[in-house]
């Protein structure tokens, strides 16, 4: 294993308007194990390439019920500069492993929170008040 591999990395400070780093250390694991199983439908593992180094990752996610079938939407509840958000909007596509399948998405854009909102089933409109953006895809 060479100097830059990423065990061997140190920790990046806490990113303002990001997920506190030891929040995101505690929870992960359990996010990771249940997400993309077909018995947890509103976690998915979020499959897409580093903008820059082009590394694979998997990124534990929440995906947004809407009312239309076609789209897929992720609330951004630490804003539209998450590094996995980046990713997936440079990319312009992502696969994500949702309810136990694979699911191939493209055209990737940023909404605000009132344009996520309108997307989204009633059940989660007041969960999207509070985000700032969301991420709307195409199911390919």
């Amino acid at each position: 294993m060479n100097e830059t591999s990423e065990q061997s990395r140190a920790p990046e400070p806490h990113v303002a308007g990001g997920p506190p780093r030891r929040v995101v250390e505690a929870t992960a694991p359990v996010a990771r194990a249940l997400a993309g199983r077909r018995w947890v439908p509103l976690w998915a593992l979020v499959r897409h390439q580093g903008r820059r180094s082009g590394t694979a990752y998997e990124t534990p996610i929440a995906v947004v019920p809407t009312s239309d079938a076609a789209i897929v939407m992720i609330g951004l509840p630490w804003g539209a500069k998450t590094n996995w958000a980046r990713n997936v909007v440079a990319a312009d596509r992502a696969s994500l492993r949702w309810k136990g399948r694979d699911v191939e998405v493209i055209h990737a854009r940023i909404v605000d929170g009132a344009e996520a909102e309108r997307l989204a089933k009633a059940p989660f409109r007041p969960v999207l008040k509070r985000f700032p953006a969301a991420i709307v895809l195409d199911r390919v």
